[in-house]
C-alpha cells in the first residue's frame, strides 16, 4: 500500500488491528500487547510499510506491517480478521513479505500457538523468548 492508501484505510486497518490483537490477547491471557491499544495516529506514525488483502466487497481482511533494514524484513504486525482465520491468508501475506529480503524476523506471544505454528510451518526457527514487561512473554523467530 502506498502512504496515501495507508492514510485512507487507517480507520479500517486500526479496527482490524484491534480485532486481531484481541484474539491474541485472549490466547496468551494478557492484554498488554501494544498494538491492541494504539490509536490511529500511532498506526500512521509507526513508519511501517503495509500489504493488505481485501475481500470481494473491498474490505480489508488481512494486513501485514513491516520494515526492511539491511536486507532483513522485520514483520512487525500480522493481522487477520477473525472471520477469515484458517483460510491461508496469514501464510500468503507472510510469504509475500518474505520475498522482499533474504532474512525475515518476527515476534509473537509465546503462548500464541496458532501464530507459532504458522511461522514454524513456513521455515522460521525459534531464536529466543523474551519478557519485555514482567509476565508478558514473546517468542522471536528468524527465517533465512
Amino acid at each position: 500500500m502506498t502512504a496515501e492508501e495507508v492514510r485512507v484505510h487507517a480507520p479500517r486497518l486500526l479496527d482490524l488491528q484491534h480485532k486481531a490483537y484481541a484474539v491474541e490477547a485472549e490466547l496468551i491471557g494478557d492484554d498488554r500487547i501494544p498494538p491492541l491499544h494504539e490509536a490511529e495516529s500511532d498506526l500512521l506514525s509507526s513508519g511501517l510499510e503495509w500489504i493488505a488483502s481485501f475481500d470481494d466487497d473491498h474490505r480489508i481482511v488481512g494486513a501485514v506491517g513491516f520494515e526492511i533494514d539491511d536486507d532483513v524484513v522485520d514483520l512487525d504486525r500480522l493481522m487477520i480478521s477473525p472471520t477469515h482465520h484458517r483460510r491461508g491468508l496469514g501464510a500468503a501475506l507472510v510469504i509475500e513479505v518474505m520475498s522482499l529480503a533474504p532474512v525475515t524476523v518476527v515476534a509473537t506471544g509465546r503462548d500464541n500457538t496458532p501464530a507459532r505454528a504458522l511461522y514454524e510451518s513456513l521455515g522460521f526457527l525459534h531464536q529466543s523468548d523474551i519478557e519485555p514487561v514482567p509476565g508478558l512473554w514473546v517468542s522471536r523467530y528468524r527465517r533465512a
